[in-house]
């Protein structure tokens, strides 16, 4: 039948780059490892590639934010200012584990000039250790690519009615130009999809992220299923 649900453990990367002694760039990685009674081959691919996408990260980190912390740092010594040092970090939230289905969210984290963060979102079937697309919990032809806009569009317009969001002059505008489907993971409450930070609002705003409730729009939740009684 398969796994039907995962456990997982942290596991923790860290690495500090220096110049002349003194740290200018830290990154911190903490990613799931796959832990199951069986761990078959499937699930074996998943985990390698959680590895895999730490080392990447890792090494993004040494060839694309380490030389601008080096000039900063170098910058700020010649002329005596306080010394920069850069920060990295990778985190993850398991939103989703049941019915064979594992969901979840990463944040890349960048602090060090204009703040960054990056989100990822994975949604995996166990039995096959394959990523599903978002279009599988919803009906057949449906028009995802403006249901989504229009959804968030409307939270939006809510959260502006409520003053509790400031976005973009343009947001409408960006809400189709910027979508991603396979920006997404699963939640108890709905399918969860999100933009990239800046993509329509102010840093301070962070991801911008928006619901399709379960049961909405045709949309059905993965289930475990229930036993058999003995008869």
């Amino acid at each position: 039948m398969g796994v039907e649900r995962l456990e997982t453990v942290e596991e923790l990367l860290e690495r500090e780059w220096t110049v002349d002694g003194i740290p200018v760039l830290s990154a911190r990685v903490s990613l799931p490892k796959l832990k199951a009674p069986e761990m078959d081959r499937h699930l074996r691919r998943m985990d390698r590639y959680y590895r895999q996408f730490a080392r990447s990260y890792l090494r993004y980190c040494g060839r694309f934010l380490l030389p601008r912390a080096q000039a900063e740092f170098r910058q700020a010594a010649a002329a005596g200012a306080p010394l920069p040092h850069f920060t990295a970090a990778m985190d993850y939230r398991v939103t989703w584990n049941e019915g064979g289905v594992w969901s979840l969210y990463t944040d890349a984290r960048e602090r060090g000039g204009l703040p960054l963060t990056i989100r990822r979102g994975d949604t995996w079937d166990l039995r096959t250790g394959t990523p599903i697309p978002l279009s599988a919990f919803l009906p057949a032809r449906t028009p995802v690519r403006r249901l989504l806009p229009d959804l968030a569009a409307q939270e939006i317009r809510r959260q502006q009615s409520a003053g509790v969001a400031a976005y973009r002059e343009d947001w409408q505008r960006r809400l189709r130009r910027e979508l991603c489907t396979g920006n997404y993971y699963l939640t108890p409450e709905g399918i969860c999809f999100f933009y990239q930070m800046y993509a329509l609002a102010p840093a301070a705003e962070g991801t911008p992220v928006f619901c399709l409730p379960w049961g909405a729009h045709g949309t059905a939740a993965p289930r475990t299923p229930e036993p058999e009684e003995a008869g």
